[in-house]
């Protein structure tokens, strides 16, 4: 028996297909390959939210306009 509180297997597919959840899905790899350079060439762990913040500022609006080139 299922719970109401669970979304049926259909509603989740959906998501996952969206256009907007991809995108997520894109930026977040994105954002966690910045991580990974950022901590080696700093040599330690900056965390994903410091993460987020630099490649916000630094890298999304270039990054979203490639993107967008390419899908064009």
């Amino acid at each position: 028996m299922t719970s109401t509180a669970q979304e049926p297997a259909t509603s989740r597919e959906f998501v996952k297909q969206s256009s907007l959840y991809q995108e997520f899905l894109a930026e977040r790899e994105e954002i966690l390959k910045h991580k990974w350079l950022e901590s080696e060439r700093l040599g330690y762990d900056i965390g994903f939210e410091r993460a987020l913040l630099d490649w916000i500022r630094k890298h999304r609006e270039s990054w979203r306009t490639a993107r967008h080139e390419q899908s064009a």
